[in-house]
């Protein structure tokens, strides 16, 4: 059975009626359980549960020290393309939106990851938007093998794949791929995704399973917050995990937090997600799975991530771009316009830069992220994995 058939019978509705109707003293009684079931999740996020959030961040972090220590992994991820051909409502890369486009090539990407390694990052995310012409799978696998030749740890975060697309690609030196589903709501994802192959909402969800099939030992998972109701996302989100949880054991599944930030188009979010309501969902992750990955990118503003990471998170991005070339301005020379897909002549000027995915909100270094950690009693991990440890 895969999550795709098991997503067909999760009682969401019933879910989120039990989350709107949970009392204080129904958060109080998941909260203290020591296994917590999926409807003890959905208690945990329910609107009351915020009138507890100082207790449920004290179980949180008290659980994640105990299984994670004082340790914050540390990535950052390589943006080699923006090009794309399927058109996405909420997203900067879409292919309709008119923005500057670029594809790096294999030496431009490993001179990407030379700066971030100078910054002291071990742990690097390729991430590319959907398009055969230019991210071929042949593309995808010369830059892992280059990343990996001075990275130890090389994700990805591109298109969906096959088996044996994934296990080429774990050949090549990759180890984790992460992958939103966006939206767990079929509806919602077929109004969201209007044109490409990403349309396909059954072949994305089973996604980590191809990777898992095909070697990697790092799954990451998450829906986008902002396009709509927050608490059903959720709730698909924690069935996934421990879907992997129970079903890919060999290797490491992680939970994100994003939630929509501005970016080229004119979407705006279809729902709220407060900063309260992100940390209490912080928390009942936690509670939840308590050996889950929960990973915080750049995001959200430099106040909340210091406050979020004492409760819960393992993983945080920093230092971040969202645009191919960002670290070293590579392939500024090539930079070129498409309107609805189609390339415009363009004379980049000195000014310009490739269109990021979305703006963030965290810019401070890498350094100096390091340095808030330690300033909290974190050791910042800039590597955690080398292939020498299964050889």
């Amino acid at each position: 059975m895969s999550f795709v058939s098991e997503l067909r019978t999760l009682p969401i509705d019933a879910l989120l009626k039990k989350s709107q109707a949970a009392t204080l003293e129904d958060v109080r009684a998941s909260m203290v359980k020591s296994h917590l079931s999926l409807s003890d999740f959905a208690t945990l996020i329910s609107p009351q549960g915020v009138g507890l959030l100082e207790p449920l961040c004290q179980r949180s972090r008290a659980l994640t020290l105990r299984r994670f220590g004082r340790v914050m992994r540390l990535f950052a991820p390589i943006y080699v393309s923006n090009e794309c051909v399927n058109n996405c409502k909420y997203c900067g890369f879409s292919r309709d939106n008119p923005i500057l486009r670029v594809t790096l090539s294999v030496e431009e990407t490993v001179r990407e990851a030379r700066a971030l390694l100078a910054e002291g990052f071990r742990n690097i995310l390729l991430v590319a938007g959907e398009h055969p012409k230019f991210v071929s799978n042949r593309y995808l696998e010369e830059c892992v093998r280059a990343c990996h030749e001075i990275c130890p740890s090389v994700s990805l975060e591109v298109a969906s794949l096959d088996v044996d697309e994934y296990r080429n690609l774990v050949a090549q030196g990759a180890d984790g791929v992460t992958l939103f589903q966006e939206s767990y709501n079929h509806e919602l994802y077929a109004e969201m995704h209007t044109s490409g192959p990403k349309r396909d909402f059954e072949w994305r969800l089973g996604t980590q399973e191809r990777a898992y099939e095909g070697g990697f030992r790092k799954l990451g998972i998450s829906a986008l917050y902002g396009l709509g109701d927050w608490r059903y996302e959720a709730i698909c989100v924690a069935a996934h995990a421990d879907y992997l949880m129970r079903n890919c054991w060999k290797a490491q599944t992680s939970i994100s937090m994003p939630r929509m930030r501005p970016c080229a188009g004119s979407f705006k979010p279809r729902s709220e997600m407060k900063d309260k309501d992100l940390a209490q969902l912080i928390c009942a992750f936690r509670l939840f799975l308590p050996d889950v990955g929960l990973v915080l990118s750049t995001r959200e503003s430099p106040q909340l991530r210091n406050g979020l990471i004492q409760i819960g998170i393992t993983m945080m991005s920093a230092g971040s771009h969202t645009e191919p070339g960002g670290y070293t301005n590579a392939a500024h020379e090539r930079l070129h316009e498409t309107k609805r897909g189609i390339v415009q002549a363009h004379v980049p000027t000195a000014e310009e830069h490739a269109a990021g995915q979305f703006d963030i909100a965290d810019d401070r270094s890498a350094g100096e992220v390091a340095t808030l950690l330690r300033s909290l009693g974190y050791e910042p991990v800039w590597k955690d994995w080398d292939a020498a440890l299964c050889a």
